[in-house]
């Protein structure tokens, strides 16, 4: 019985929306700002929460990836690149420096510091003094000035495996290191923005200097990809480093202290527990201080969901605000309209229809009216955002390939039920009460 009641409620009250088209045209115009408030604090909340994770990622690596830190000293890039060999679920980043252009002469950005700082350095601070873990001190020798050139200095990022299913670089220009085809004698490299940068700015020769290396060598640049460093920084598969540059070059405890030397970063998938104690095993044994194997799970959005929480909770308090005014426009409305088909409604009474009923087609009236105005609300966001990211989207490359969050949807139909709920019950409780005998008016 509830359910043929409950028929009967909507098919009346689309009737009567039918009916009064002018007055419920006037309630979704009030309605519509509010729940349009709603629809895109939420969308705006999720595409901010996106982008702000993305760009972390870029950084750290994707939520739940296991992140490791081991110094470049007593052979471990060879034990790590022996390990990890041929796997798929774990990924190490042996970096370093390089300089590519003319070879023995001062970089342009002399320390691999972004373009737009270079040649604002070189300023005389005193001696430089490095001490070591037991306390000794003693002054550095100055390096020998050299001439200045047409050349750039780099950190290479010498890689074991694809990267991108830890750190979503995006594509730029060109294409990603390909890994499944034989090493070329010609290394490939993939440039950041940065490095792009200087190549683009300065006349520089495609000779490329490394520590260590037995030649200069002459790359091919492949691609330039957005990896959300300001240094400039190129990326090499390290079996074609390895042509040129049999083995790495040990950290000396003055090159870590200057900043320098070889460092290495590992990325693993969740669950590599195995692998993890595995690589501590043999890096304990080759000498490395187990202190300095730190090991740790990128938690990124953890970090700023109280934030996002807070920001988000400040813009849904206003945009509730406005929602709170068309529930009032629909509220003035639906007294307006019950005040005017009080003999029809006490007409019906006296036919049989019961109090409920009459409520629930009242009450159905602004809830179909509520959940009309937010269809268009919702589509009206979508569309929107689509524009928005013709318009801007090349601004911010975060934004790319982002569509309309469902969540948005939801508390847009959420939005329009309450204010229909809201909007509707008072009338709904003034139309059940009408007196049978107010139909001896007519």
């Amino acid at each position: 019985m509830f359910s043929g009641k409950l028929r009967s409620a909507l098919v009346i009250g689309g009737q009567g929306i039918r009916a009064r088209k002018l007055r419920t045209f006037l309630s979704m115009v009030s309605l519509f700002l509010g729940v349009l408030a709603v629809v895109t604090v939420q969308a705006g909340a999720e595409i901010a929460e996106r982008a702000m994770l993305t760009d972390v990622e870029l950084q750290e690596g994707k939520d739940g990836t296991v992140m490791g830190y081991i110094p470049g000293e007593k052979g471990a890039p060879g034990i790590v690149e022996a390990t990890l060999k041929g796997r798929s679920d774990a990924v190490a980043m042996i970096s370093s420096k390089a300089v590519i252009g003319e070879p023995g002469v001062r970089p342009i950005n002399e320390g691999g510091m972004p373009f737009e700082y270079a040649g604002q350095g070189g300023g005389y601070y005193g001696p430089e003094v490095y001490c070591d873990s037991s306390g000794v001190c003693q002054e550095q020798k100055k390096p020998e000035k050299k001439p200045d050139g047409q050349a750039i200095e780099v950190s290479m990022v010498a890689l074991t495996g694809d990267i991108r299913p830890f750190k979503p670089f995006r594509p730029v220009s060109g294409s990603w290191l390909d890994f499944t085809t034989a090493p070329s004698l010609a290394p490939r490299i993939v440039l950041n923005e940065e490095a792009a940068k200087g190549l683009d700015r300065y006349r520089i020769p495609g000779e490329m200097m490394i520590e260590g290396a037995t030649h200069h060598l002459t790359p091919q640049i492949v691609g330039v990809v957005q990896d959300g460093n300001f240094q400039p920084r190129i990326y090499m598969r390290l079996d074609e480093l390895r042509t040129w540059m049999p083995t790495a070059v040990a950290a000396s405890e003055t090159d870590r202290f200057r900043g320098g030397g070889t460092s290495l970063e590992l990325y693993l998938q969740p669950g590599s527990d195995d692998l993890q104690q595995l690589l501590k095993a043999k890096l304990v044994g080759a000498g490395v201080d187990q202190n300095q194997l730190n090991f740790r799970t990128v938690n990124s959005k953890e970090r700023m969901e109280s934030q996002l929480k807070i920001m988000r909770l400040i813009f849904l308090g206003m945009a509730f605000l406005v929602l709170l005014i068309g529930v009032a426009g629909i509220l003035n409305v639906g007294l307006a309209t019950v005040g005017e088909r009080v003999e029809e409604f006490a007409l019906r009474r006296a036919v049989g229809m019961s109090r409920m009923l009459l409520a629930g087609i009242v009450l159905a009236e602004t809830l179909l009216t509520g959940l009309l105005t937010a269809a268009l609300a919702i589509g009206a966001g979508a569309a929107g955002l689509q524009v928005a990211l013709m318009m801007f989207g090349h601004r911010f490359p975060s934004l790319l390939g982002t569509v309309f969050p469902w969540e948005a949807g939801m508390a847009g139909v959420i939005a329009g039920l309450i204010a229909g709920v809201l909007g509707g019950l008072i009338p709904a409780i003034r139309a059940a009460r009408i007196p049978i005998a107010t139909v001896m008016r007519a």
